[in-house]
């Protein structure tokens, strides 16, 4: 499997994400940055947490219009995986990849803590190694982590199928609990907890690998 991480200035789980990847498929992904114009073949490309141009603006605008984001999108609509966490969530909301918005969390305050989450589905790349109504533990890290969509949308998301986790104890306001959800080939999967902080024992928790795990034995 080859994958490829998009790095934005203010990313800070690039490397983290790097690290889950090559301990999982043995071999490193491609850093690639977010000015340039190319993007190797790939399996997955990964959108990771950070503060992309420190969310001055509103978090993940201006990260969404970077020249990759242009390949990020081809390759999205020719089918290839596209993950996006936490401030790669909002990327993704931002570039119209996703449907909805990240929002400001219901307390105002920066939230970063272990919590429980629900798979919603296992009909994918990225939670066919997880059992459908499996409770898993990942971290959060955010402040603007509030999912919110119009009711048409939402209601569309809902039949869908496209929740693909839901917080157990919504830490931030999300419109029906909503942790992280996909496209609507479930080839795009945005979610705000971080698997790569939940890869490895010394993490307190391994609930995250399984992820990058089910990636792999997706994509064979």
């Amino acid at each position: 499997m080859k994958a490829a991480v998009i790095v934005f200035p203010g990313s800070n789980c690039d490397r983290d994400v790097a690290v889950a990847l090559e301990q999982v498929t043995g071999t490193p992904p491609a850093m690639v940055w977010h000015r340039d114009s190319a993007l190797p073949p790939v399996d997955l490309i990964v959108l990771p947490g950070g503060f992309s141009h420190g969310d001055y603006l509103r978090s993940g605008a201006m990260a969404a219009r970077a020249p990759i984001m242009a390949r990020v999108r081809e390759r999205a609509a020719a089918g290839v995986l596209v993950l996006g966490i936490c401030n790669g969530f909002q990327i993704l909301t931002e570039s119209g990849l996703l449907p909805g918005v990240l929002m400001r969390n219901a307390a105002l305050k920066f939230i970063c803590r272990s919590v429980r989450l629900k798979v919603e589905t296992a009909d994918s790349a990225f939670t066919r190694a997880y059992q459908p109504c499996e409770e898993v533990s990942i971290p959060i890290a955010h402040a603007d982590g509030n999912f919110f969509a119009a009711a048409d949308t939402l209601k569309r998301i809902e039949d869908n199928g496209q929740v693909a986790f839901r917080y157990l104890d919504n830490p931030n306001g999300s419109a029906n609990d909503i942790a992280g959800i996909f496209n609507e080939t479930h080839t795009v999967l945005g979610l705000m907890p971080h698997p790569e902080r939940a890869s490895e024992p010394a993490h307190g928790g391994t609930d995250g690998r399984k992820m990058f795990e089910g990636i792999l034995a997706a994509l064979g």
